[in-house]
């Protein structure tokens, strides 16, 4: 890890503050492209907007949280907001560790926040061997550095700390590697989130850096017009310097104030990708967005069984923080592939999150679960790719929380826990059964293809476990399809994190009898 200067920066070279307060032509230019496209910015219009079949296949996308809170690495991503607030551990470690915040404020860590080792290529094939399809960096997170190139701020990775365009080099790498490339925006959240050091003496409070900090406001009061004029503008920034194809909202663009300017982004945004000829995605959570106008976004959570709509699950690989820090409590592959299929058998997508450190590696750790992912996905990504839901999301004893932020704990799956997915190919119709954790006796027992339960309306045409030569032996009867499943592959590493039997159906009605025995 990169030693931190332990005394300020000298911040007397800092180039002139960019002027921001005349944003007439930006939002002339802005109601031009809304004018001429297929979308205008109401809900009724927005209401027209259709996910795209991209996505609806992908089901799996790697998230990125990384800035200059990986610097100091203490406790999360928050560092700079908590470090502000007195009483906090960030507020005792920063000055145990750095001094006080008049001397050391979060600024200075943008000097050892260098970025060296990033190799934008290494991580988009990294990326792809973990079987992800798109990539979602944080173009800037709630501490206002920018991530990329922008035209209305000198905090930005091209000026200091890494000195490059970081956000453009890894999308120009992901589209290299046959990925689809987002960005997110937690720009809304800088309204507050520095707030704590308005509070005491630091250097929030000093002129030359209330660009940066600021504004600083109470989170109590809602955003001014030149805020929220701002927030579009730079938004609309990132969409047109890189033309992401998911754009993705932390959750305060729900207050009220944001609504006639999230309105008016969606239309921009679906209106630019209109001209480029590509469908986009937009990711948000709560209420910011009616209703099918964009994609619903959960954070590290579920839902009750299957959404009619396809929506997402944003998650990390460590239940502790987003960001870089030392401790992580990480999931296991297990862990995570649960999460995967839980959310794809209703009808989601998983955003899984992994932290860069400040020098620009991504830590062996979550390296190792993305190459575990990705190692599940080579031999069973059949039932997860291209998939639609089946008639029931799933089976078994084992309760999944439903809701935001409950994957503090991991989800103890039993082998008679199973879910669902379906597909139709030119082979004809089929259905996985995604048995979780592997039956330590090799035989699964699955209740929702029992003859009886009238769920499967089909005969069975073939049954085969994925990565698997050779047909198994399974019997059909009142209660279950039960399936032997064989060895365990690569001697068994991936025996935990489970199996994938797969049902192919007759291509019409078909009378079946009761008990039916293959071999």
């Amino acid at each position: 890890m990169s030693e931190v200067v332990r005394r300020g920066a000298e911040w007397t070279g800092l180039p002139p503050a960019v002027d921001v307060a005349d944003n007439s032509a930006g939002l002339s230019a802005v109601d031009a492209v809304i004018a001429a496209g297929p979308f205008r910015d109401s809900w009724e219009s927005l209401a027209a907007y259709q996910p795209p079949r991209w996505y609806l296949d992908a089901k799996f996308g790697v998230f990125l949280h990384w800035g200059v809170f990986s610097v100091p690495a203490f406790h999360n991503e928050w560092y700079s907001r908590e470090m502000y607030r007195a009483g906090t551990p960030e507020f005792e470690h920063h000055v145990a560790t750095y001094g006080p915040q008049d001397e050391f404020g979060y600024k200075d860590f943008i000097p050892s926040f260098t970025m060296e080792q990033f190799d934008p290529d290494a991580w988009a094939a990294l990326f792809r061997r973990a079987g992800a399809q798109f990539v979602v960096p944080v173009a800037e997170h709630h501490d206002g550095f920018a991530m990329y190139e922008t035209d209305r701020s000198r905090w930005k990775a091209t000026a200091m700390g890494p000195r490059r365009d970081v956000l453009g080099d890894l999308l120009d790498a992901t589209r290299r590697a046959w990925l689809v490339a987002g960005a997110s925006s937690h720009r809304a959240e800088h309204w507050f989130f520095m707030n704590g050091g308005s509070r005491f003496d630091s250097d929030v409070l000093d002129p030359a850096f209330v660009d940066f900090y600021g504004p600083a406001q109470r989170e109590e009061t809602a955003p001014n017009e030149q805020f929220l004029e701002d927030w579009l503008l730079r938004t609309v920034e990132i969409v047109d310097r890189y033309r992401p194809q998911v754009l993705w909202f932390d959750w305060w663009i729900e207050q009220p104030a944001f609504e006639p300017y999230v309105r008016k982004l969606a239309a921009y945004y679906y209106n630019r990708a209109a001209q480029w000829g590509r469908e986009v995605v937009i990711n948000y959570k709560w209420t910011s967005f009616a209703d099918g106008s964009a994609v619903y976004d959960v954070e590290r959570g579920s839902i009750a069984g299957i959404r009619p709509q396809v929506w997402q699950n944003d998650t990390s690989v460590s239940r502790s923080s987003w960001g870089w820090v030392e401790g992580h409590d990480y999931k296991s592959v297990a862990d995570l592939v649960g999460e995967l299929v839980d959310v794809v058998a209703k009808n989601g997508v998983l955003l899984l999150n992994v932290g860069p450190t400040p020098e620009g590696t991504i830590p062996a750790a979550e390296q190792e679960l993305l190459e575990g992912i990705g190692a599940w996905l080579s031999r069973n990504g059949e039932a997860i790719y291209g998939t639609r839901p089946w008639a029931v999301a799933g089976e078994g004893p084992t309760a999944v929380a439903v809701g935001s932020f409950v994957d503090h704990e991991a989800t103890a799956y039993t082998s008679a826990d199973v879910r669902f997915t379906s597909r139709t190919d030119v082979t004809g119709d089929h259905v996985y059964a995604i048995v979780l954790r592997r039956p330590a006796d090799g035989t699964a027992r699955i209740e929702s293809f029992g003859s009886g339960r009238g769920l499967l309306t089909r005969g069975i045409r073939a049954v085969s476990v994925l990565g698997q030569a050779d047909a198994p032996q399974w019997r059909q009867d009142h209660a279950a399809l039960t399936v032997e499943l064989g060895a365990a592959p690569d001697g068994g590493t991936l025996t935990e994190v489970g199996v994938v039997v797969k049902v192919s159906l007759d291509p019409e009605a078909t009378r079946r009898r009761t008990d039916v025995v293959h071999g």
